[in-house]
């Protein structure tokens, strides 16, 4: 990591910063000591965190991310590659997602048969949840 970097927590960490660092969590390495070995990250939330070198597992690199790691939040700006190459990721769903994660602009990269592959393939996968047995029991 380097200062200027933009990095996310990829675990929850209930003893970090005052209220607990969660997955997802975005921000910038804003210092780094080698002697200290601690590197302080400045959360969106506009928290100061530092982590020791041995809990820097807990961070990745967030210039880019996938679909599924950028859910539950929201970005000013959303680029989402839609190509043929990927054809198991053209999924309804999944551009549905990938789209509501922008607040103000959402650019598609790609073909129009890999967008138009995605719009038309449901999910491919049946989800399983026992959620009609579950709130039966209630």
């Amino acid at each position: 990591f380097r200062i200027g970097d933009k990095v996310t927590q990829i675990r929850n960490n209930y003893d970090k910063g005052q209220a607990g660092v969660f997955n997802g969590t975005l921000g910038i390495v804003t210092a780094l000591s080698t002697e200290e070995q601690t590197l302080t990250v400045r959360t969106d939330e506009d928290e100061s965190i530092d982590y020791d070198f041995d809990e820097l597992d807990e961070l990745a690199h967030a210039y880019a991310m996938t679909i599924h790691r950028s859910q539950g939040s929201e970005y000013p700006a959303v680029v989402i590659p839609l190509t043929t190459s990927a054809w198991m990721m053209l999924q309804r769903n999944l551009l549905y997602t990938a789209i509501t994660r922008a607040k103000q602009l959402v650019v598609l990269v790609g073909s129009r048969r890999a967008l138009a592959a995605a719009v038309r393939t449901v999910s491919a996968g049946r989800r399983h949840t026992a959620l009609d047995h579950r709130l039966s029991r209630l």
